[in-house]
């Protein structure tokens, strides 16, 4: 599959070096096109670099890295998103005492599917560190690690859970888009449990179900008394 990126930063830099790895097409775009160039041949594996127009109109799947933006931001043109699959990871940006202020009224992911209306807009990967690619996807396998995905496009939803299953994530289905409110703010949660708890950049979230206990000894959630 061929992979682009808009923004060449630390999440980019090291999902885009797995997915090569495993064979996929990946090209590297950034604002100052020498520095996509650049980390494509840090990336090597036949990785490609340049500007962010260029990784658009190179990706099938398009990740947008770019905090507190826009795509339209980004591009000379939107057009060429037309019909990509385009993954949001975005988070806000946190106060630095974490004092929160209102709940979140608009996700940045409904943001960018207002911006980009014809692409086929996919929240996920907002819920894990950089440092956590750093582990093969065998690791991450064995862990249990959630990558939680919300979209309006179902296909375009299970093409992002087949990256993320290659990975070695465990891809959680939350939904339609309006749930990225959630998992965006289920990301500000993760963060502040990494640095303001102090439990370190390899804090995750394993969303697994437990079975049905084979009675219902407490009288059950249908109880009446």
């Amino acid at each position: 599959m061929k992979i682009g990126f808009i923004g060449a930063g630390n999440m980019a830099r090291s999902m885009g070096i797995v997915w090569a790895e495993l064979g996929h097409e990946v090209f590297f775009g950034s604002r100052d096109p020498a520095k996509g160039v650049r980390l494509a041949a840090f990336a090597g594996h036949g990785c490609l670099g340049g500007s962010n127009d260029e990784a658009v109109a190179f990706g099938e799947v398009v990740f947008f890295t770019v905090r507190e933006q826009v795509p339209s931001e980004m591009l000379e043109s939107v057009t060429p998103l037309a019909g990509k699959v385009l993954v949001d990871i975005n988070n806000r940006v946190l106060p630095s005492d974490f004092a929160m202020g209102a709940l979140i009224g608009e996700s940045l992911a409904e943001k960018t599917a207002a911006d980009v209306p014809e692409a086929r807009v996919v929240k996920g990967y907002n819920t894990m560190a950089q440092e956590i690619f750093e582990h093969p996807p065998e690791i991450l396998r064995q862990q249990g690690v959630s990558a939680f995905l919300c979209s309006d496009d179902e296909e375009a939803k299970g093409i992002v859970a087949g990256l993320a299953h290659e990975h070695g994530l465990i891809a959680v289905d939350c939904g339609g888009l309006r749930a990225a409110r959630m998992v965006e703010a289920l990301g500000d949660f993760i963060r502040y449990m990494m640095r303001g708890a102090d439990y370190g950049l390899f804090a995750t979230i394993n969303f697994r179900t437990i079975p049905a206990p084979a009675e219902e000894r407490l009288g059950g959630r249908g109880l009446r008394l």
